[in-house]
């Protein structure tokens, strides 16, 4: 049997984005404080894009669409998105280096990325405002969850100040529709939304959409990352889940007690 410890490896995904962080903030301080999103998006980008198969580019831009196809009456619009996943084989808008602008079919992934997530009663909108942004994103129609293939739609911040049970951020997940399905709140804390929980091991209470929170020590991002990959490759990755997950027991064993049902019905 070879000597392997993935558990250590997957640890260090973690610890190499918050050394890299810490040493780019070593270099400039406050003096260019307004910067630190721009410098944490290609910290985050760099990373992932070391796994991403060659069919997959990474960016920064806006999502364009038009319902109508003919005349292109009905135009619609992003926000400005940190992070995008696409298809290298579907043709762009608009590149100029990392930025780009996509018609939304090419879209495989969108993440926002924070420095720092601050939640708490007087505080509320900080994850509040993010997923509203996100959830705009459903007036495309390949972001539909009925009909989606699979996108990945995440929250990463790489500190999070705030008790993980606080019921502030209970009450927006609680009223979300779902569509943000992964948020890494630190280097220990990971969020994953389950349409059909069913399967999962311990059993949950109820078979209905929901977010639970995990308690992952130093996994949190690497988790992240891998569950990404997970989702938007196009060949099924089964055969390489003991490399992507390697907690023993699964990362459900470090599920938390409270888990957060959707108050959307028709989900």
């Amino acid at each position: 049997m070879p000597d392997q410890n993935l558990l250590k490896f997957q640890r260090s995904i973690t610890q190499e984005l918050i050394f890299t962080n810490e040493r780019v903030r070593d270099i400039i301080g406050r003096a260019n404080w307004g910067e630190e999103g721009r410098y944490k998006e290609a910290i985050l980008g760099k990373a992932i894009s070391q796994f991403l198969p060659s069919n997959l580019k990474i960016g920064t831009g806006f999502i364009v669409s038009n319902n109508d196809h003919l005349h292109g009456t009905e135009a619609q619009i992003s926000k400005q998105l940190d992070i995008i996943i696409y298809e290298d084989k579907t043709p762009v808008v608009f590149r100029e280096g990392d930025f780009v602008i996509l018609t939304d079919s090419a879209v495989r992934a969108v993440i926002e990325v924070k420095a720092k997530v601050v939640n708490n009663s007087t505080n509320k909108n900080a994850i509040n405002n993010i997923i509203q942004k996100l959830e705009l994103l459903k007036e495309f129609r390949s972001f539909d969850q009925q009909q989606n293939r699979k996108k990945f739609v995440g929250i990463f911040s790489f500190n999070y100040e705030q008790d993980f049970n606080h019921r502030s951020l209970h009450e927006i997940l609680e009223s979300s529709s779902g569509l943000v399905n992964h948020l890494s709140l630190g280097s220990d804390k990971f969020i994953k939304f389950h349409h059909n929980p069913e399967n999962l091991i311990p059993v949950v209470p109820r078979n209905a959409p929901c977010y639970i929170k995990y308690n992952l020590e130093q996994l949190s991002f690497s988790y992240f990352i891998s569950n990404l990959l997970h989702v938007i490759c196009s060949e099924d990755l089964e055969e390489r889940y003991w490399f992507s997950f390697p907690i023993p027991g699964t990362k459900e064993v470090h599920r938390e007690e409270t888990i957060i049902y959707l108050n959307n019905p028709n989900l």
